[in-house]
């Protein structure tokens, strides 16, 4: 059996999505994010942003050159999403039929901002599905949910739990926003987004939710656009303290330090795939290496850090190339997931 039947019997395995998800709202940066993508391989995801992006009065020319660019041949790895509207505004429905109904096949999620309930996000997902299906499309597309609202975090769990649901992504301003004033503009940068109660608890349970349902929790923007230090700071920190795999980006040059951050150093790769050659070796039992006990629980960790390795475009060692290679599709699928088999 491959590691990931082995290590995640019985269970959906988790999703994995590339770290770092690019926000791009003018012709011109979406362009330019197709051509930096088309560089660096799909090691980002690249959000084509309506909600930002259109200018006022052009909303339903921006959704069709949205839908036009995902369907080009530029889209060469099927890693581009896009933002609608809000499901409260009048354009959020011209986004959808015109995107969803030209786009289905080949666009890779739909991010619906300011969501108030898990009603509102079964709503949106049963309106999105009929009008997939309206232009002849099965697939289920799926769906990224900003929770920047107090309904959205409260329903966080029952957000995540949702079947077509895949990533939680956290709009940091609109949330700070919300408390008017009682929560201090520096709760949106850094170090108020780590260390204000309120914001914390957000994140924490946005995070914890997510990792509960084998979904992706994205972290909120760094609005230090061209500093490339607080940027890495600030993924680090999301990372490492307080479990998010994803951030966003919203300039070029924040794109390789959020990656970068999220990627596992090659001490632990090459650690990962030691642990776990060894362990394909004692047919998945306990093993001990270097005098540590190691089983299926940490299995599951070491395989992860090699598939996020993998999404990363690390150059793998051959250990780990020899326990990928014989998943081609289950690889595939980490990089490009598909929707899940049921609707809401």
């Amino acid at each position: 059996m491959h590691p990931s039947d082995v290590l995640f019997q019985g269970k959906r395995h988790p999703l994995l999505l590339p770290a770092c998800d690019h926000y791009a709202g003018s012709s011109k940066l979406m362009r330019k994010s197709m051509a930096l993508q088309e560089e660096l391989g799909p090691v980002f995801d690249i959000t084509f942003d309506c909600e930002d992006g259109a200018a006022t009065g052009l909303e339903a020319e921006h959704a069709r050159l949205v839908a036009e660019l995902i369907n080009s041949a530029g889209n060469t790895f099927k890693r581009i999403g896009a933002r609608v509207h809000d499901p409260r505004s009048p354009h959020f429905s011209l986004d959808v039929a015109t995107i969803v109904g030209a786009a289905a096949s080949n666009i890779a999620y739909l991010v619906i901002p300011k969501v108030e309930s898990v009603g509102d996000v079964r709503k949106v997902i049963e309106f999105v599905n009929r009008h997939a299906q309206a232009g002849g499309h099965q697939r289920q597309i799926p769906i990224h949910v900003l929770i920047e609202t107090h309904g959205a975090l409260h329903d966080a769990w029952e957000i995540a739990a949702l079947p077509q649901v895949e990533c939680l992504s956290f709009g940091i301003m609109d949330f700070v926003s919300a408390h008017y004033g009682a929560v201090p503009a520096s709760a949106m940068r850094t170090p108020g987004q780590f260390t204000h109660p309120l914001v914390v608890r957000a994140k924490l349970d946005i995070a914890a939710a997510c990792h509960a349902h084998g979904k992706v929790p994205s972290h909120n923007v760094t609005t230090d656009i061209r500093d490339t230090a607080v940027v890495a700071n600030d993924a680090t920190r999301a990372g490492g303290e307080f479990g998010f795999t994803r951030m966003w980006s919203i300039h070029p040059d924040q794109i390789k330090p959020i990656v970068k951050a999220f990627t596992p150093r090659l001490s632990e790769v090459n650690e990962a795939a030691a642990i776990l050659n060894e362990a394909v070796q004692a047919d998945w039992g306990p093993i001990s290496q270097h005098g540590r006990l190691h089983d299926r629980a940490s299995y599951r960790y070491y395989w992860t850090v090699l598939q996020r390795a993998k999404l990363a475009g690390l150059a793998l060692p051959d250990s780990a190339i020899s326990l990928l290679t014989p998943a081609a599709a289950v690889s595939a699928s980490a990089a490009a997931p598909s929707s899940p088999p049921e609707s809401i």
